[in-house]
């Protein structure tokens, strides 16, 4: 008996683990898993002579189970087959002595949970694999993951961010794992962590010269927002902008900028003037027409009715702005009724620029200049105005200097301008910056 119980549980230490189902929780999620362990790779270790003992009569169970499966038996009958085998494994789980027996009761754990689709043991199956000290390291992060995620489907998010955070610095190939990480850690009133967490992810899969899921950016974004993590989701729809500099993620990058800074007109101005670079109006009219009215207002049609004009006139193009609205027909009129006098004063704004003892005038021209679409002569200006210095808006010239460096391809200029702009203008700066080095690719 001894020598046939011993062959026994070594064949089915051997068997072939498939955690075959596809559970969804908090929206994520998590496919069928390789198999755990084959013949082969069954880790060479003794057994004690209670677990031996113990073992003996599970033999029918698994071996009838095993044959059930062969022929494609209907998932309710293996069911029934298995209706005391918990009882039974309950049994020879507390005979486990060595590490060998551990791994072994945890493989027919996670093997009788799987038919029984009850994730406790499969995790319990899980967890003393793990705990055994039997399983290949490179396998533990796979291990991991699926210990973390069945922790994550139960809601119990406090005990899946240990394995989950194993599983994660593996670097497991699934790319769930992350977010459920980071999102354990929100549900447990950690949103900091959490995203943290997944940008060690982030870091390791970039150092690997891999791709970054769009769950990931979405995730991070997510927790931020709701958890009011201004430089955080700053920060990650940056990081989506430099990936997928596309119409629709622009939009969003300039939005959350806004969102958790204290911006004026004067922000709120580059700000629609980043969108009409990158695009961001090119997105359906329902999420543009704010914007536009945004930018008509910041640019002022008594201020820079040139400016006003063309953005006016592009919101209509594009069915996002409504000829019959009273702001955008009174806007435009006045607009357009200033320009020629606008225009015939840039000489006089020229030389009062030249001759003033700082560069509030200067800065002034430059604004004229660049919201003509004039950027040499912005650029002059905005340079002359550093140089004056004196009562002006500094960051306001560097971001407008950088702005009339890029729109003569002049990229190195303007990412140096745009890397000194500072305090509330900085995060627009640098999503500037980001479409400076985008536009700048070969």
């Amino acid at each position: 008996m001894r020598g046939n119980a011993m062959k026994f549980v070594a064949a089915r230490a051997a068997l072939a683990v498939a955690l075959s189902t596809g559970l969804a929780a908090g929206g994520i999620m998590i496919g069928a898993a390789p198999a755990f362990a084959k013949e082969k790779e069954a880790p060479k270790a003794t057994y004690s002579k209670e677990f031996v003992a113990a073992a003996g009569p599970f033999q029918k169970i698994m071996t009838d189970l095993q044959a059930a499966q062969s022929k494609n038996t209907p998932a309710a009958q293996l069911k029934g087959m298995l209706a005391d085998a918990p009882a039974k494994l309950a049994a020879v789980e507390a005979a486990v002595k060595t590490g060998q027996d551990r791994f072994t009761a945890g493989n027919w754990a996670v093997v009788i949970g799987g038919v029984l689709e009850d994730n406790a043991m499969r995790s319990r199956g899980l967890r003393n694999m793990i705990d055994s000290g039997m399983v290949e390291p490179a396998k533990l992060p796979v291990f991991n993951s699926y210990l973390g995620s069945f922790a994550y489907a139960a809601k119990d998010y406090a005990n899946a961010i240990d394995p989950l955070t194993k599983a994660v610095a593996g670097n497991v190939a699934d790319d769930t794992v992350a977010e459920m990480l980071a999102d354990s850690y929100a549900q447990t009133g950690k949103p900091a962590e959490g995203i943290a967490a997944l940008k060690v992810a982030y870091d390791a899969r970039k150092a690997a010269g891999g791709a970054i899921p769009d769950g990931w950016f979405t995730r991070a974004k997510v927790i931020a927002y709701k958890a009011k993590l201004g430089p955080q989701a700053i920060e990650w729809s940056t990081l989506e902008i430099e990936a997928q500099p596309n119409a629709l993620n622009w939009l969003g990058a300039g939005q959350l900028v806004r969102e958790f800074g204290s911006f004026g007109k004067e922000e709120s101005l580059d700000l629609g003037r980043l969108f009409l670079h990158t695009g961001a109006f090119d997105n359906d009219k329902q999420f543009i027409t704010r914007e536009f009215i945004e930018y008509i207002q910041a640019a002022d049609p008594r201020r820079l009715p040139g400016e006003t004009v063309k953005i006016i006139e592009l919101g209509l193009s594009k069915g996002a702005l409504d000829a019959s609205d009273v702001f955008v027909s009174d806007s435009l009129a006045q607009a357009r009724g200033r320009i020629a006098a606008d225009k015939a004063s840039l000489p006089a704004l020229e030389r009062d620029a030249k001759a003033a003892a700082d560069g509030k005038t200067a800065l002034a021209t430059g604004d004229a200049y660049l919201s003509y679409d004039n950027p040499a002569k912005a650029e002059e200006f905005y340079q002359l105005a550093l140089t004056k210095g004196g009562a002006i808006d500094k960051d306001r010239a560097l971001m407008r200097l950088g702005i009339a460096q890029l729109d003569q391809d002049k990229f190195d200029a303007a990412k140096a301008s745009f890397a000194q702009v500072t305090g509330v203008r900085a995060p627009l700066a640098k999503l500037w910056a980001v479409y400076t080095a985008d536009k700048s690719k070969p």
